[in-house]
């Protein structure tokens, strides 16, 4: 039983962090663009609240979410009321504080690649006629794909790894919100020892792979621009 309720928080974990990481994409590159771009004198504010939780404990997100879902919540009761959904201790809500409390390790790789692009790029697309969608998907997202990369992947492994957040808004339900991190903890609390060590070397080994893959590439990458720059400074 406790083997088929692994495998029901491996599976549970994966759709956790594949949905994370997609939705992140979406809502992450427009905000990272934003923040990349504007000059408004909010930006600081803007991007402390998207850092925040980089230094804010996992456990208190998780309680303000988990209230904010409670059906006794203005929030959570005209959801209820109204569409008949009820976040507390259900997928949709570890979803939610998932993407929340990922959000930055997609924002901050994208925005800083966006800035250092600069806006010469831009502005050669748009002396020839490309329009902001054909600025984007034409010269910005191939000049920037590896930190499309490296975002995804460290948004994903971050969801994989995740515990406080989860466990205070989903609890700890199989097949629903139970996830390898809860699993983990309960194999070590009921004094399972050798199914703790495989979900532990198993999560360790994975977060290992995936880095090495996303400093590989950024090493490629990295040597790739160096080439390119070393070329124009000869043909100068």
């Amino acid at each position: 039983m406790n083997q088929v309720n692994d495998w029901l928080a491996l599976y549970t974990t994966l759709k956790l962090a594949f949905f994370t990481t997609i939705i992140l994409l979406f809502i992450g590159t427009p905000l990272a663009w934003f923040l990349s771009k504007t000059r408004s004198k909010f930006k600081v504010l803007l991007e402390a609240m998207v850092a925040l939780p980089l230094v804010l404990p996992p456990t208190v997100l998780g309680f303000y979410l988990l209230l904010a879902f409670s059906p006794n919540s203005g929030v959570g009761r005209f959801l209820n009321d109204v569409f008949g959904i009820n976040l507390a201790f259900s997928f949709s809500g570890i979803l939610i504080g998932s993407i929340i409390y990922s959000l930055p390790f997609v924002v901050q790789p994208l925005q800083k690649a966006f800035e250092q692009l600069g806006d010469q790029l831009l502005e050669a697309g748009a002396m020839l006629g490309a329009g902001k969608r054909d600025q984007f998907f034409n010269l910005v997202f191939p000049m920037t794909r590896a930190s499309f990369i490296t975002a995804a992947s460290l948004g994903f492994a971050h969801t994989v790894g995740e515990f406080g957040v989860v466990l205070m808004i989903g609890g700890n339900i199989p097949g629903e919100t139970r996830v390898l991190s809860i699993a983990l903890f309960d194999q070590v609390e009921a004094l399972n020892y050798t199914a703790a060590h495989w979900l532990a070397g198993s999560l360790l080994l994975g977060s290992i792979v995936l880095l090495s893959l996303v400093y590989l590439l950024n090493f490629k990458q990295n040597r790739m621009h160096s080439k390119i720059n070393t070329s124009e400074y000869k043909a100068q």
